[in-house]
């Protein structure tokens, strides 16, 4: 019989609605719930693609006499940490004030029934003892039996996870800021840099794609040559699919060989314009095979037929982590050419010992080049070569059973891949890659915009729950991109709405940024999350694109607000640079303030004074066609005059405008 969880847009609820626990979703019936029978809060925390939340669903949650402990002594409250991002943050955070160690999914907390407070929790619990950890129904019942006695004691505790949270989530007092605080930032990050395998530390080791990002925007050879050679190392390693193109989330060894094998929406949309960036300015086959591979998974395993792109791929089928990517020899004997096996065996690992639980998982130990060297054939040949064999591979891995799908599409990490492709195609020359971005943008101002507000997540045809700051900002940012690649001017008036939201909804009067609305449910805490996560943080992105769109506007409340708001988070920002790279990012992108050209004409002729002025470095360029209407005065009153007429500002201020491209191209090049 089905749990309350049947009929919940969350695909990775739904996948606990046949457990015999008696599962709530977070909302008024659970916390009424716990309020009226007194009973604390067993909430557990995951996602569709986590490989742990698997193992401990098969383990306790389908466990008939597991279950029974759970609906005898608490109410349990599953939560998707990627609908509630929210409530994911502060009780990871609270997690780690309780136990002193870091968390992750799944999460399993004990909370208060009244005020949520949790007084206990972990991560994964085994059914039993194993590896120091205590069995799970031996924690549900010294929790229990220790909450019965104490609940009365717990009020000071309450009170101190509160303050510790509170303190946690607030920014520092504002600092002055340096005059230059990048190498300093440089230096420090080359302090963890690992020289052989590129990335930061040791195992398990994620991409970290924001710092990658503010590196690759630096020109101190260091922060370019660790960015460069982690995205490499990458590329070649196996945390890239090298059969079917995008990225896992993360290795569990300090190479990036071995992944866990969860393919995320948010990693290849972040991943991608670096790698197309690079690509671009290298000729680095393994970063152009990259970049082209992250589109062709996304495109062709994650956008709906409706145009949003869903969350994720699972880690685990057939009740196996990995089982759908990894090979025996004798599969990849019979799938590949015997005429250049020895060569494919010799790049991707197989003449090694298997690497992955009596499997091979493709790695590159050794390159192209290395590969070439060593068989005496020609490197062009070779490629071609083991592109006919990953073909092969990738055909017979089509049959298999598959991966299941998170098929809900939420609103940041869709912004997140339009912003992606755009940018993609516009360094590496591929504008098939904007279709299915207008297509994704379109679908999302459909779906779930309301023509006022933003929805977070959209599932079996319903949007729903209250947007956060990461969906508005992403979200700006994608409309601001679109809007440089082609001009629509409702795209401007639903950009301006986003920033009028942002402004007014998560903003505070001396600059906070607020990860939740105003009228947002009420939490323990509401959070200021300034520091980089797995994505950039969301205040970061909507400073530079309230200060950008503010100047292409003529608003300069927004301006005001976007400087209130770094000024705000300067603190933070100054005593741990490293761990806020997308402020220190945007800090450089408005100070001093952006240049920003606008031209006016005809299309056709406009492209190519477009074209210059991307070519020269200026990528925040608007073409807006002659009979653009419902223009902001800042624009209108910038017309077209005879032929095409560029304006550049600089801020608020703009130059003489110009006529003749030949002077615009003198302007450009003297800049």
């Amino acid at each position: 019989m089905s749990n309350r969880l049947a009929n919940a847009s969350s695909p990775y609820l739904r996948q606990h609605a046949e457990n015999p626990v008696d599962w709530y979703p977070w909302g008024e019936e659970a916390l009424a719930a716990a309020h009226e029978s007194g009973r604390p809060i067993l909430l557990s925390v995951g996602y569709a693609a986590c490989h742990w939340c698997h193992v401990m669903a098969h383990e306790s949650f389908e466990n008939e006499a597991t279950a029974e402990l759970m609906n005898r002594w608490f109410i349990n409250i599953k939560v998707d940490r990627e609908e509630r991002p929210d409530l994911d943050k502060l009780y990871q955070t609270a997690q780690m004030l309780l136990t002193q160690r870091s968390g992750g999914w799944p999460l399993t907390l004990f909370l208060t029934p009244d005020q949520r407070i949790p007084f206990f929790g972990g991560t994964y619990f085994p059914p039993e003892p194993r590896h120091g950890m205590p069995a799970f129904p031996e924690i549900l019942e010294r929790v229990a039996g220790w909450y019965a006695e104490h609940a009365g004691e717990l009020a000071q505790q309450n009170e101190s996870v509160c303050a510790a949270l509170q303190n946690i989530y607030q920014a520092p007092e504002p600092a002055h800021w340096p005059d230059s605080i990048e190498p300093e930032t440089i230096e420090a990050m080359a302090r963890s840099f690992d020289e052989r395998a590129g990335g930061f530390g040791g195992a398990p080791k994620f991409p970290r794609p924001t710092q990658l990002q503010w590196l690759l925007s630096q020109s101190h050879p260091r922060a370019q040559h660790m960015a460069t050679h982690t995205l490499m190392q990458m590329a070649e390693g196996g945390l890239h699919d090298h059969v079917g193109g995008g990225f896992y989330r993360y290795s569990v060894d300090a190479h990036w060989m071995i992944p866990h094998f969860e393919k995320m929406l948010y990693d290849q949309a972040l991943l991608l314009p670096l790698y197309a960036r690079t690509a671009a300015k290298t000729e680095a086959l393994p970063l152009r095979t990259a970049a082209h591979g992250i589109v062709a998974f996304t495109l062709r395993e994650l956008q709906s037929p409706e145009g949003g792109f869903y969350s994720s791929l699972d880690a685990d089928s057939e009740g196996e982590e990995g089982k759908f990517y990894v090979w025996t020899r004798e599969e990849l004997k019979e799938l590949i050419d015997a005429a250049h096996f020895d060569a494919f065996a010799f790049r991707f690992g197989v003449d090694r010992q298997p690497n992955f639980e009596g499997r091979w998982h493709l790695h590159g130990f050794r390159s192209l080049i290395e590969t070439a060297a060593h068989t005496k054939k020609p490197a062009e040949e070779l490629q071609q070569d083991f592109e006919q064999d990953l073909e092969r591979l990738f055909d017979a891995r089509a049959v298999r059973t598959r991966p299941s799908l998170d098929d809900k599409m939420l609103t940041s990490w869709n912004a997140l891949m339009i912003r992606a492709l755009i940018l993609a195609a516009r360094f590496m020359n591929e504008p098939k890659w904007l279709e299915p971005a207008e297509t994704a943008f379109a679908f999302l101002r459909e779906n779930l915009w309301d023509g006022t507000r933003l929805q977070a997540s959209y599932s079996q045809g319903n949007a729903h729950l209250n947007a956060y700051l990461d969906d508005y900002a992403f979200t700006l940012d994608a409309a601001r991109f679109l809007l440089q690649t082609r001009w629509r001017s409702e795209d401007l008036e639903f950009a301006s709405q986003l920033a009028e939201v942002i402004a007014s909804q998560f903003i505070g009067p001396d600059g906070e940024m607020f990860f939740t609305s105003q009228d947002h449910e009420d939490l323990l805490v509401r959070p200021q999350m300034l520091t980089d996560d797995v994505a950039p943080a969301g205040g970061a992105v909507a400073c530079e694109g309230l200060a950008h769109l503010g100047y292409l506007m003529g608003r300069g409340d927004w301006v005001d607000l976007a400087e209130r708001a770094l000024r705000h988070a300067s603190g933070a920002i100054i005593r741990s640079p490293g761990e806020h790279a997308r402020f220190l990012e945007t800090y450089r992108a408005i100070n001093p303030a952006p240049t920003q050209i606008i031209l006016r004409g005809n299309d056709a002729e406009m492209e190519v004074w477009k074209q210059e002025a991307e070519g020269s470095g200026y990528d925040d360029c608007y073409a807006i066609p002659t009979d653009a209407s419902s223009l902001p005065q800042a624009l209108a009153e910038k017309p077209a005059n005879k032929g095409v007429t560029a304006y550049i500002c600089t801020g608020s201020s703009c130059e003489l405008p110009l006529q003749s491209l030949d002077e615009f191209r003198q302007r450009l090049a003297s800049s």
